[in-house]
């Protein structure tokens, strides 16, 4: 039996973006975890693989990342793997240079998303080399959308013949019976839950809440439709992260004194708030395949996204969401004022169209039917 090896920078990596997937593969083949050690023995149950903890940060910490390669280096050796299958930068960069030092004959990396596309000055030439050497060292690199493989050739990250795009695109796919509004309570009862009236107008975002997925856009542009528009409410699903990517001081402010911005903090089941909401407003200025994006759909919410990878290839304008460009405050005031004042049309067509779409493109088994296939497709 082959052995995989798969590996990301955190555990949650593992239980969130590839829930089932490990699981999955273990039937066909002998799969190893690695990552962080926070919740990854209850990863590893629930994943029912085996695996081993290799601590790795999501900073640039050059001394860190030496012992990690070490410590990657060795377990390679000891595990001597078939596939080593990497997700996220520093996992892929570390997981991939450790299984070329060790001559794995296939070195797979998942391209989720890449911080370079926001980074500048030395920054950006350095997540540039970092990503050039991570796609280097690989065999097979797996861009999670179209719109990512042709970024990477346009930036000249990879040569075409080593990017491949799974299925039609995601790292993961969707489990479209997980998230369906038949496995949440009442509308009416959640909605009462958290404050939020029956003809409330409910905007939610689902995320990091952070600047680089939009949010100081979002809250602005929520307050001043405010002024016009008085049952409307804001719902933030998601924690903040102050120390890595912090919100502008005047959009704290607003959303500690603001009662219609109802904040709920990190959730392990984000489906009641998709079953309270009326469209998803997801601004980010960057993305890999956001799964908030196909969630929110399967839940059968339209979306206002961003013109960003993933993004626009899940929503189609008009169909089932609405894009606009990033970074613009004044285009998603308009597109969030678009909504509410279409609520009873367009919206609510749009809202029928979701789910469909989502199922026929992204159902969860067709992408790992293709990632089997392309596991097994590999020279031994």
């Amino acid at each position: 039996m082959k052995k995989i090896v798969r590996i990301t920078t955190v555990s949650t990596s593992l239980r969130i973006l590839l829930k089932g997937q490990l699981r999955y593969m273990n039937r066909y083949f002998d799969v190893v975890a690695i990552s962080s050690k926070e919740g990854f023995q209850e990863v590893l149950q629930e994943q029912g693989v085996r695996g081993y903890v290799v601590e790795m940060t999501r900073k640039i910490t050059p001394f860190k990342d030496l012992i990690s390669l070490f410590q990657l280096v060795r377990i390679l050796l000891k595990e001597k793997p078939d596939i080593v299958h990497t997700h996220t930068p520093k996992a892929g960069l570390l997981g991939m240079l450790a299984a070329w030092i060790v001559r794995v004959p296939n070195r797979l990396h998942t391209v989720a998303g890449m911080p370079l596309l926001v980074a500048t000055g030395n920054k950006r030439r350095l997540l540039d080399f970092m990503e050039k050497l991570t796609y280097a060292c690989a065999t097979k690199v797996y861009p999670n959308s179209f719109v990512m493989m042709d970024i990477i050739v346009s930036l000249k990250l990879a040569p075409f013949n080593k990017l491949k795009v799974i299925a039609q695109g995601s790292s993961n796919g969707i489990d479209t019976s997980y998230f369906s509004v038949q496995n949440t309570l009442p509308k009416e009862d959640l909605r009462c839950r958290w404050g939020i009236g029956t003809m409330d107008f409910v905007f939610v975002f689902v995320g990091r809440i952070v600047k680089d997925k939009g949010v100081n856009e979002l809250v602005r542009s929520f307050v001043l439709l405010k002024s016009s528009y008085e049952n409307i409410k804001l719902l933030l699903v998601g924690g903040f992260e102050r120390e890595l990517d912090p919100l502008a001081k005047d959009v704290e402010e607003k959303i500690d004194k603001d009662n219609s911005i109802i904040t709920v903090g990190h959730q392990s089941d984000v489906r009641p708030f998709f079953s309270v909401a009326d469209v998803l407003v997801f601004p980010s200025y960057r993305e890999g395949f956001p799964n908030v994006v196909l969630q929110a759909g399967t839940m059968k919410l339209p979306s206002i996204v961003t013109d960003i990878n993933g993004c626009n290839e899940i929503i189609q304008d008009g169909v089932n969401g609405k894009i606009i460009l990033p970074r613009d405050e004044g285009a998603l005031y308009n597109m969030m004022k678009w909504f509410y004042e279409h609520r009873n049309d367009e919206v609510k067509k749009m809202a029928e169209r979701a789910r469909p779409m989502i199922i026929e493109r992204y159902e969860q088994h067709k992408v790992w039917e293709a990632l089997l296939k392309e596991y097994c497709s590999l020279d031994k």
